[in-house]
Protein backbone atom coordinates (compact mmCIF):
# COMPACT_ATOMS: atom_id res chain seq x y z
CA UNK A 1 0.00 0.00 0.00
CA UNK A 2 1.18 3.23 -0.98
CA UNK A 3 0.99 6.64 1.57
CA UNK A 4 -1.52 9.25 0.42
CA UNK A 5 1.29 11.82 -0.70
CA UNK A 6 3.06 9.22 -3.26
CA UNK A 7 -0.39 8.51 -4.84
CA UNK A 8 -1.05 12.48 -4.69
CA UNK A 9 2.57 12.82 -6.73
CA UNK A 10 1.85 10.06 -9.13
CA UNK A 11 -1.95 11.70 -10.06
CA UNK A 12 -0.24 15.44 -10.70
CA UNK A 13 2.36 13.73 -12.62
CA UNK A 14 0.19 11.83 -14.96
CA UNK A 15 -1.83 14.87 -15.20
CA UNK A 16 1.07 16.44 -17.40
CA UNK A 17 2.46 19.32 -16.80
CA UNK A 18 0.37 22.94 -15.92
CA UNK A 19 -0.71 24.97 -19.03
CA UNK A 20 1.01 28.06 -19.61
CA UNK A 21 0.16 31.10 -17.59
CA UNK A 22 -0.97 34.26 -20.11
CA UNK A 23 -1.27 37.34 -18.69
CA UNK A 24 -4.87 38.80 -18.10
CA UNK A 25 -5.38 41.74 -19.75
CA UNK A 26 -5.42 44.86 -17.76
CA UNK A 27 -8.69 46.73 -17.10
CA UNK A 28 -9.60 49.19 -19.32
CA UNK A 29 -11.92 52.61 -17.99
CA UNK A 30 -14.31 54.10 -20.39
CA UNK A 31 -14.47 57.04 -17.81
CA UNK A 32 -11.35 58.68 -17.10
CA UNK A 33 -11.85 59.75 -13.26
CA UNK A 34 -9.48 62.91 -12.45
CA UNK A 35 -8.00 63.44 -9.02
CA UNK A 36 -10.10 65.82 -7.78
CA UNK A 37 -13.79 63.58 -8.90
CA UNK A 38 -11.80 60.86 -7.28
CA UNK A 39 -11.13 62.57 -3.61
CA UNK A 40 -15.10 64.03 -3.95
CA UNK A 41 -16.46 60.72 -4.59
CA UNK A 42 -14.27 59.20 -1.87
CA UNK A 43 -15.13 61.94 0.60
CA UNK A 44 -18.67 61.38 0.14
CA UNK A 45 -18.35 57.87 0.72
CA UNK A 46 -16.77 58.10 4.33
CA UNK A 47 -16.46 61.35 5.18
CA UNK A 48 -14.22 60.75 8.59
CA UNK A 49 -11.18 60.48 7.12
CA UNK A 50 -10.82 63.26 5.63
CA UNK A 51 -11.54 64.95 9.02
CA UNK A 52 -10.01 62.63 11.36
CA UNK A 53 -6.87 64.14 9.08
CA UNK A 54 -7.44 67.43 9.64
CA UNK A 55 -7.80 67.29 12.85
CA UNK A 56 -4.79 65.43 13.29
CA UNK A 57 -2.67 68.23 10.85
CA UNK A 58 -4.14 70.78 13.45
CA UNK A 59 -3.33 69.01 16.56
CA UNK A 60 -0.04 68.63 15.50
CA UNK A 61 0.00 72.13 13.84
CA UNK A 62 -0.57 73.48 17.66
CA UNK A 63 1.40 70.83 19.50
CA UNK A 64 4.43 72.33 17.74
CA UNK A 65 3.18 76.07 18.16
CA UNK A 66 3.00 75.20 22.28
CA UNK A 67 6.86 73.82 21.45
CA UNK A 68 7.95 76.71 20.27
CA UNK A 69 6.51 79.16 22.85
CA UNK A 70 7.80 76.83 25.69
CA UNK A 71 4.78 75.45 26.96
CA UNK A 72 6.13 71.86 27.22
CA UNK A 73 2.81 70.83 29.28
CA UNK A 74 0.43 71.76 26.47
CA UNK A 75 2.61 70.68 23.42
CA UNK A 76 3.07 66.89 25.32
CA UNK A 77 -0.98 67.01 25.68
CA UNK A 78 -1.17 67.91 22.34
CA UNK A 79 1.54 64.87 21.03
CA UNK A 80 -1.05 62.70 22.85
CA UNK A 81 -4.10 63.95 21.36
CA UNK A 82 -2.64 63.84 18.26
CA UNK A 83 -1.88 59.97 18.50
CA UNK A 84 -5.76 59.47 19.61
CA UNK A 85 -6.63 61.47 16.26
CA UNK A 86 -4.89 59.21 14.06
CA UNK A 87 -5.60 56.59 16.12
CA UNK A 88 -9.44 57.57 15.23
CA UNK A 89 -8.74 57.92 11.82
CA UNK A 90 -7.52 54.84 11.02
CA UNK A 91 -10.85 53.02 12.86
CA UNK A 92 -13.13 55.45 10.36
CA UNK A 93 -10.60 54.27 7.58
CA UNK A 94 -11.05 50.48 8.38
CA UNK A 95 -14.56 51.08 9.12
CA UNK A 96 -15.50 52.86 5.72
CA UNK A 97 -13.30 49.80 3.96
CA UNK A 98 -15.54 46.95 5.77
CA UNK A 99 -18.34 49.16 4.76
CA UNK A 100 -17.72 49.17 1.48
CA UNK A 101 -16.87 45.78 1.40
CA UNK A 102 -20.08 44.82 2.81
CA UNK A 103 -21.82 46.98 0.34
CA UNK A 104 -20.52 45.60 -2.80
CA UNK A 105 -21.19 41.94 -1.52
CA UNK A 106 -24.91 42.43 -1.47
Amino acid sequence: RQPKRAVVVTLAMAAGPPPPLEPSPLPTFTEEEGFTEKFLRKTRENPLVPFGCLCTVGILAYGIICFKKGNTRRSQLMMRARVLAQGLTIVSLVGGMVATTIRSRQ
